[in-house]
């Protein structure tokens, strides 16, 4: 037992002070990306599998697509896109994920009904809907000591009827697509649905094939898009954070 003390006394204080100081990320954090002059500027679809790049004149970016994979700058002139440091990433409606400039459009607050049942306590019940377990990983990984979800009183439960929202991950495949349904209708109303990163999104590397559903959306509405391939820890809880109208914009 007192080792256990001893350690735990040269272990500190590891929980990161986010959101009141800005976390750090290393140089080849890849978040928000940033357009340079693109007017008229071909696009190389060899490095761009997944389509999310697409526009005639003016290139337009779809992160509910983006896998954040370094090629894709391969697919311009050098400048014409490139990775900030951003890790702001969340929307609350799908267009917002849509970047044709350089403005950001960041996850809205809950109305304001949804946001007095929620504020203070909210309860997921995360599924994997088909996923590879990156995305997996970093949805779970919120919970521990570092990121340390609970002190902002949102933790997940084992049974849909605990639950007060979905946070799924995966492309919904033609097998989790009836599990997913059922989850979603066991949960008492009023209730939210996140979709967590690229395949749960849109589909991500699955787009198009026949046994998934290209995402979430498809099945079920969806309250916050959080894209990534996968989404950092700390993008996840931005976006929860900024939903529950618990950080400053």
């Amino acid at each position: 037992m007192w080792s256990i003390i001893v350690n735990r006394l040269k272990q500190g204080f590891r929980t990161l002070p986010y959101p009141k100081e800005t976390p750090y990320f290393p140089k080849r954090f890849r978040g928000r990306p940033i357009l340079g002059e693109n007017e008229g500027m071909p696009i190389c679809k060899d490095k761009d599998p997944l389509n999310a790049v697409t526009g005639e004149t003016k290139i337009i970016v779809d992160m509910g697509k983006l896998t954040f994979h370094e090629s894709l700058k391969e697919a311009f002139h050098p400048g014409v896109i490139r990775y900030s440091q951003d890790y702001r990433l969340a929307a609350s409606k799908r267009e917002d994920l849509l970047l044709s400039n350089n403005e950001r459009t960041l996850a809205c607050a809950l109305d304001v009904k949804m946001k007095k049942i929620f504020g203070r306590s909210l309860k997921l019940r995360h599924v994997s809907a088909g996923g590879c377990g990156g995305c997996e990983a970093e949805v779970q990984v919120v919970q521990i000591v570092v990121f340390d979800l609970y002190r902002f009183g949102i933790n997940y439960v084992s049974s849909p009827r605990h639950a007060d929202g979905l946070i799924v991950t995966g492309p919904v495949t033609k097998n989790m697509a009836f599990a997913l349904k059922e989850t979603y209708d066991a949960m008492p109303a009023p209730k939210i649905v996140i979709a967590a990163g690229t395949c749960a999104i849109s589909g991500g590397p699955f787009q198009g094939s026949d046994e998934v559903h290209d995402g979430v959306d498809n099945l079920l509405p969806v309250d916050l898009y959080i894209p990534g391939c996968p989404p950092h820890p700390i993008t996840i809880l931005d976006g929860l954070l900024r939903m529950l109208d618990r950080i400053d914009k």
